[in-house]
């Protein structure tokens, strides 16, 4: 089908109109500084279609058991027993000092007055555990079989 009269003219018109305008060319941009700004783009925030990790994480993995891993029997350890009321175990490297005085409460039910730390030159945490004065360190170390 044939454009319809009406049509023609609109289009007329237009082209009329491009013809009588003043061709624009595209401007460049003056910059006014040295550096050049990287511009500022829209961020969204993320939607992920799946989890990064593909299972949920199993609870805290230093459980009383993983903290302390054996006490220490050697003699040094026996005079601190007897003379100033201190137990001395192996603990986990990750073991923080109240995590070991936590897991010597559940284990041992004694309350600790302080827990000192060192790292021995062949890597293991070693732990000298002072107990309360209303406990006996040598009464422990017999319950746990240290002695």
């Amino acid at each position: 089908m044939a454009p319809k009269k009406s049509e023609k003219k609109a289009d007329a018109g237009k082209v009329a109109k491009a013809v009588k305008s003043s061709v624009s060319r595209k401007v460049k941009k003056v910059r006014t500084r040295v550096r050049f700004y990287k511009p500022k783009t829209l961020i969204k925030a993320r939607d992920p279609k799946y989890p990064k990790r593909s299972v949920e994480s199993r609870g805290d993995k230093l459980d009383k058991y993983r903290v302390i891993q054996c006490p220490v029997t050697t003699e040094s350890a026996m005079k601190k027993i007897e003379e100033i009321n201190t137990l001395v175990f192996l603990v986990d490297i990750k073991a923080t000092k109240p995590k070991i005085k936590e897991a010597i409460r559940q284990l041992y039910d004694v309350q600790c007055a302080k827990v000192n730390t060192l790292i021995r030159p062949d890597g293991r945490k070693k732990a000298y555990v002072h107990l309360t004065p209303d406990y006996d360190a040598l009464d422990v170390a017999n319950r746990i079989g240290i002695i």
